[in-house]
C-alpha cells in the first residue's frame, strides 16, 4: 500500500519529538498473542471482559491489552484482574524505534483497535507486518484528534486494510462512510459492555443439589474474608428469626480460612455440613461451610441471592457481581467494591443489586430477597444488563476465531 504524504510528514515529526525507548513489562508467551489496544480510557474493563471470553473461547491463545498512556496505565493497576494468558501494557511512544522494539517484543498475530485515538506509526506497523486488524467499539470521539481532522486521508489509509470496521453509534459509522472505507467492513454494533460469565455446573449436581435442600430458602455468601465472617454469621442469625429454615451457603475466600471458620461456626452455635470433608446438609444444617471456588457455579444457581464478600471490609474490594447476575441470582455487596465499581453501580442502577453496610442491614435485605418476586424482579434486571453488549462480544469473538482459523472470507459471505 503506498504512503500519504500525511504519513510521511507524521513520521518524521514523531521522530523529532517522541520518546524512542520501549521497555516491556513482561515476556512473551508462547503461542499465539491477539493483541487488544485500549484507546479509550473508560473501556478497559469491557475489553479485560472481552479478553476473557477470547481466551475461554480458543484454547491457548494469549491477550495483551495496551493503554495508550502513564496516567491510564497506573491507575489501572489496582483495579487489573489477573489471569494467566492476559497481559497488560503500557503502548510504546509513536516514534519509529519504539514502535519497532514494541513489535519486535511481542510479535502480535492479530489486533484489536478500541475506539479510536489511532496511533499511525503503530497501526502502519501492523499493516506493513501483515498482521490483521480490526477496528471495534468506534465512536465520532474517537476521530477527533487534529490529524484526524486536517489529514483524513492518512485516516482512510490506516482503516482501509483492517479486516473489519464495527462502530457503536450511528455517529461513527457515519464517519466511516465519510472516509469512504470500504462498505462490506463496516457494521453497526451495540456498545462493547462487559458482561457475565455462566460458572459451568454439573447438571446432575445441581439436580442432586435440588433435591437434597428441597423447598428450603436459600442464600449465599461467597468471598468472604476472615474480617467479614462474625458479620455474615450475625446476619444469618438474624434472618433465621424470621425465616427458620433458611439455609446459608458459607464460601470463604481461600482455603486457608477453613479451619478459622469452622472454628468461628462452632463457637457461634450454628449446626454446620462441611462440603471440604463431603458432609451432605440435612434438615437441621443451618450453614454449608464450601470453600471450593468451582463450586461457585452451582451455588450462583442455587441461591437467588447472592452477598458479595469482600466489600464490607477495607482491603479487599469486592468481587465480580457479574458472577452471580449472569445465572440469577440477586446481589448484594458491601461499600469497598473500588475494583468493581462500573459494575456495580450498573447492576444497582437498574435494581439487580442492593448495597448493605452491616450485618442487620444484611439480614433485612437477605430476608426481603428470598420472596421469590422479589428476587426475580431483581434476577430478571441482571440479566439485562449483564446481557448487554452481549452481540457485539460475540460478533468480536467470531471474527477472533475466523482470523485465527482462516476463515474470514467464510464469515463475511455469512454476514
Amino acid at each position: 500500500m503506498g504512503r500519504s504524504l500525511g504519513l510521511a510528514a507524521y513520521r518524521a515529526y514523531t521522530r523529532r519529538l517522541a520518546k524512542r525507548d520501549f521497555t516491556a513489562h513482561a515476556d512473551r508467551p508462547k503461542g499465539p498473542v491477539l493483541w487488544i489496544h485500549a484507546a479509550e480510557s473508560g473501556s478497559l474493563m469491557a475489553l479485560q471482559d472481552l479478553a476473557v471470553r477470547l481466551c475461554t473461547a480458543r484454547h491457548g491463545l494469549n491477550v495483551l491489552i495496551t493503554l495508550p498512556d502513564s496516567t491510564s496505565f497506573q491507575s489501572i493497576q489496582n483495579n487489573w484482574v489477573p489471569h494467566p494468558q492476559m497481559m497488560l501494557e503500557l503502548a510504546p511512544s509513536e516514534h519509529p524505534d519504539a514502535v519497532n522494539a514494541f513489535w519486535n517484543h511481542w510479535k502480535p498475530d492479530m489486533g484489536i483497535w478500541a475506539w479510536g485515538g489511532l496511533r499511525p506509526n503503530l497501526l502502519q506497523k501492523a499493516h506493513d507486518e501483515k498482521v490483521p486488524v480490526a477496528l471495534i467499539d468506534a465512536d465520532e470521539d474517537g476521530f477527533n484528534g487534529t490529524y484526524d481532522k486536517w489529514l483524513p486521508d492518512m485516516t482512510r489509509r490506516l482503516l482501509q486494510p483492517c479486516v473489519a470496521l464495527m462502530a457503536r453509534s450511528e455517529q461513527g459509522l457515519r464517519q466511516f462512510r465519510q472516509l469512504g472505507l470500504d462498505k462490506s467492513k463496516i457494521r453497526l454494533t451495540d456498545r462493547l459492555e462487559a458482561g457475565g460469565h455462566a460458572l459451568p455446573c454439573d447438571d446432575q449436581e445441581l439436580s442432586y443439589w435440588s433435591q437434597l435442600i428441597g423447598g428450603r430458602s436459600v442464600w449465599l455468601a461467597c468471598n468472604v474474608q476472615a474480617e467479614e465472617l462474625e458479620l455474615i454469621l450475625s446476619a444469618h442469625r438474624l434472618a433465621l428469626r424470621l425465616s427458620h429454615r433458611l439455609l446459608l451457603i458459607l464460601h470463604p475466600s481461600h482455603r486457608g480460612l477453613l479451619e478459622s471458620f469452622r472454628h468461628g461456626l462452632s463457637e457461634a452455635g450454628f449446626r454446620y455440613a462441611d462440603w471440604s470433608n463431603e458432609e451432605e446438609p440435612d434438615d437441621a444444617t443451618q450453614v454449608v461451610l464450601a470453600p471450593d471456588h468451582q463450586d461457585l457455579g452451582l451455588f450462583y444457581r442455587l441461591a437467588p441471592v447472592s452477598f458479595m464478600g469482600g466489600s464490607l471490609v477495607d482491603g479487599y474490594n469486592g468481587r465480580n457481581p457479574f458472577e452471580a447476575a449472569a445465572l440469577g441470582s440477586a446481589v448484594l455487596y458491601g461499600p469497598n467494591v473500588s475494583r468493581f465499581l462500573p459494575f456495580y453501580t450498573r447492576l444497582a442502577k437498574a435494581g439487580a443489586a442492593r448495597i448493605v453496610k452491616d450485618g442487620d442491614t444484611l439480614s433485612s435485605a437477605v430476608v426481603r430477597l428470598i420472596a421469590p418476586d422479589q428476587a426475580a424482579a431483581m434476577a430478571h434486571a441482571g440479566w439485562d444488563v449483564v446481557s448487554q453488549g452481549a452481540n457485539t462480544t460475540d460478533r468480536v469473538i467470531d471474527l477472533v476465531q475466523a482470523v485465527f482459523d482462516g476463515e474470514l472470507e467464510q464469515l463475511y459471505a455469512g454476514a
